[in-house]
């Protein structure tokens, strides 16, 4: 009997499926060896060298496998085939006393298919200590930087607080791009035009100035109200004449297949997930054979999946539409070498993949957006006309476009981040010299912009051209820097807490290598060569670790908290010990708090009368109450009082009592608008479970009305949400 071991029971049960009755395959869950918790686990007099434990939660499955592995003729190590998948392989050699069996073999494979998993099951190697180094040294430098680092947070910001090289990087890019939309000044432009059409016709479309007395004229050139009223006063009575036609065809090409990255982004585009939801979708769509591995920048497809794509394209759509060649793909990113191939189905004549509504959503993008890679290219028709006025001292630009051939764009399209508003218009067709219908004028103030925020998509974009993290990380990343309170995602944007801006800004002053672009980019050089067997891990490790250590206690002395976190003071007298109240900066955000403290505890968010206003407690029946009358109730599981509080998604009221009695009530946003489906409810703003704000009637579960769309802005149909 050969036992095969693989991280997860699902990616066992389908694995087994494939290889027989001579083979059996287990799951170590994960991980089953990692630093200790509660203390550094790295003894840095020892050259760095880590002191692993075995997790309590592997225990049982440790000694379950050393007893199957005894009785078995080889041991086949089949975990992940990235450097985290081979750094599993060697805990789980070195846990179970394998490490230097004859017996025990390490195998992977890209996909979960048959053919893949027979093909590794006869060819396995041994396992890589190249990439096992290069993992254990991303684990011990973040160890170290988080582990020592956090420490002086909690003593000089607030305890709680940690900080990672990835995860500062990523705050520290929101916080920035905050600070850009706080110092931005709007600057006001006037949008110049005429709406036209020929004489006789119906079809109405814009033309935009583009040139005065032959100078091009810019989107912002004309800044004030009064040089757009002198440029529309002297087109008074003007004609509008064609004075030349253009039409030029556009090229235009598919995008790559899917590496991790882009799928987050796209999956975050089109279809509203998370990169952590995508990924765990991902992950079961790979354990059970019907993708590729998840983790990956490369973005090669095999020759395999190129000629399966061919039939299938052949198949469904025609010869038209099949590239005249296999087209290969350049990455862009500058460190794609974590496995062979971009992610893509296994098999491209199964279109059903799972019952799993929001696994089958992924699959079908996963799907289309592959297939479109071998097709042929689409063929865009772009028409510019441009006209004249006054005898040709203004000049007019009209432009649209029309699909010659669809190509690729008949399945799939990529979608952008922050997409704007197309110039392009239906225009028909028009011939030089040809004298045009004037319709009104288009004479629109604007305002320049701030820098949008960054959606979870554009940060894994910026992540990544910074060369900053690997496919494995972003997801974590993400989830951990909302989880520590320093950003929030409010309308699916991110924004920095007062904490995560405190933090950012000492970091900053104090740790600049931390939270440097450059430095945390060329960390990961330093752990590519580690991989490649170019230089040592203990040395990257030391050439790091000794400055930053001088550094950090350096600081610890030189920091002043007062001067990270000055303490505002309000003028009141705490309510339970006379004490002064001072505004303190808390995880997530401002709070009032007693200038007593430790020795009085009292505290309360800081006030906010237009919210507090809006806001109403919501009951089980439905019912709701004013904010001011639930505070003054008592506990109805034990009598306690209920004071506000405010977690991660906003204010809430909390039993004072808590952590023994654990009753929570729910603050809601009034609209004053009745439930349009049935009556008898208030519409009312609320918050899904990963803080997406929506709205729904307040007798839920009773009336499942929801809506993304704020009803007292815009009407909307009505529509269940599902997050």
């Amino acid at each position: 009997m050969n036992l095969v071991i693989v991280e997860s029971p699902a990616k066992a049960k389908t694995i087994e499926r494939y290889l027989g009755k001579d083979f059996k395959v287990l799951a170590s869950f994960g991980h089953v060896r990692d630093l200790p918790q509660k203390t550094l686990g790295i003894d840095i007099k020892k050259n760095y060298e880590p002191e692993y434990e075995i997790l309590p939660k592997a225990k049982k499955t440790v000694s379950e496998l050393k007893n199957v592995a005894k009785n078995s003729d080889t041991i086949y190590l089949a975990t992940d085939l990235d450097r985290e998948g081979e750094a599993i392989s060697w805990h789980l050699a070195t846990a179970l006393g394998l490490a230097k069996s004859a017996k025990t073999k390490r195998i992977v494979f890209n996909e979960i298919t048959k053919s893949a998993v027979d093909n590794a099951v006869k060819h396995p190697r041994d396992i890589d200590i190249k990439l096992v180094d290069a993992q254990q040294a991303r684990r011990v430098l973040d160890r170290l930087v988080g582990y020592k680092l956090s420490p002086l947070l909690w003593k000089k910001v607030k305890k709680g607080l940690s900080a990672g090289r990835v995860q500062s990087v990523a705050v520290r890019l929101v916080v920035e791009k905050e600070r850009e939309i706080e110092g931005f000044k709007p600057v006001e432009f006037w949008v110049l035009g005429v709406k036209l059409s020929q004489k006789d016709k119906d079809l109405i479309f814009p033309a935009y100035l583009a040139e005065i007395d032959g100078k091009s004229v810019g989107k912002y050139d004309v800044k004030t109200k009064a040089a757009a009223a002198k440029i529309s006063s002297d087109l008074e009575n003007a004609k509008y004449i064609v004075q030349d036609v253009k039409h030029e065809d556009s090229i235009r090409k598919p995008a790559a297949p899917f590496t991790t990255s882009t799928l987050q982004m796209e999956a975050s585009r089109k279809l509203g997930f998370s990169p952590k939801q995508t990924m765990m979708l991902a992950q079961k769509l790979y354990e059970a054979g019907h993708i590729t591995y998840m983790r990956t920048d490369s973005i090669n497809l095999s020759g395999e999946a190129l000629a399966a794509i061919k039939k299938t394209i052949l198949s469904n759509y025609g010869e038209k539409y099949l590239s005249a060649s296999a087209r290969v793909y350049a990455t862009k990113t500058k460190h794609a070498q974590e496995a062979h191939e971009a992610i893509r189905p296994t098999h491209f004549d199964k279109l059903e993949a799972t019952p799993d509504r929001r696994g089958q959503k992924l699959y079908d993008l996963i799907w289309k957006r592959t297939v479109a890679t071998q097709m042929s290219d689409a063929i865009v028709d772009i028409l510019t006309v441009r006209i004249g006025a006054k005898s040709d001292k203004y000049i007019f630009a009209a432009k649209g476009e029309a699909i010659k051939f669809d190509g690729f764009m008949k399945l799939y399209l990529e979608g952008r981040d922050d997409e704007q508003n197309s110039e392009n218009s239906k225009i028909p067709e028009l011939k030089k010299s040809e004298e045009l219908k004037f319709i009104e004028k288009i004479e629109e103030q604007k305002f320049t912009e701030p820098p949008k925020r960054y959606s979870e998509a554009t940060l894994v974009k910026k992540l990544e051209s910074l060369g900053i993290g690997r496919p494995s990380t972003y997801a974590p990343t993400l989830e951990t820097i909302q989880n520590r309170g320093y950003v929030k995602l409010i309308e699916k944007r991110f924004q920095p807490t007062d904490i995560g801006k405190i933090v950012t800004d000492l970091l900053v002053k104090h740790f600049q290598e931390v939270v440097d672009y450059k430095f945390t980019a060329e960390m990961e050089d330093e752990l590519d060569d580690i991989a490649d067997g170019k230089r040592q891990w203990q040395t990257v490790i030391d050439e790091f670790y000794q400055p930053f250590a001088k550094n950090l206690k350096e600081k610890n002395n030189e920091i002043d908290k007062n001067d990270i976190m000055p303490v505002e003071k309000t003028g009141e007298k705490c309510p339970e010990c006379d004490s002064e109240l001072v505004i303190r900066h808390g995880r997530f955000g401002k709070f009032i708090a007693c200038s007593n403290y430790p020795t009085c505890k009292y505290s309360r968010p800081l006030d906010n009368k237009e919210e507090a206003k809006n806001s109403e407690v919501l009951g089980k029946d439905g019912d709701t109450e004013s904010l001011k009358q639930a505070e003054s109730e008592k506990c109805e599981k034990c009598g306690g009082k209920m004071v506000l509080k405010e977690g991660r998604f906003g204010k809430f009221l909390a039993c004072e009592n808590y952590p023994k009695c654990k009753n929570t009530k729910t603050i809601v946003g009034k609209t004053g608008i009745k439930c349009p489906k049935c009556g008898d409810g208030e519409v009312i703003e609320r918050r899904t479970k990963r803080g997406k704000k929506f709205w729904g009637c307040s007798k839920y579960p009773k009336c499942d009305y929801a809506s993304w769309n704020d009803p007292s802005k815009s009407k909307d149909e009505s529509q269940t949400t599902d997050d």
